[in-house]
């Protein structure tokens, strides 16, 4: 998946203390997550595997 041009946005999970920060971006093949912390490191999945 590629997450080059990705628009990312804070998860509403998230703290509001400056610390703990998840972003989430939509793609067409599923959704990725990242710290933003390491924003370099993301990881991401399709819909049929996050399905238990």
């Amino acid at each position: 998946m590629d997450l080059k041009n990705a628009l990312w946005r804070k998860s509403s999970r998230s703290t509001n203390n400056g610390g703990h920060c998840v972003e989430l971006a939509s793609a067409a093949a599923g959704v990725a997550v990242r710290d933003s912390k390491d924003p370099g490191l993301a990881c991401s999945s399709t819909a049929g595997r996050s399905r238990g």
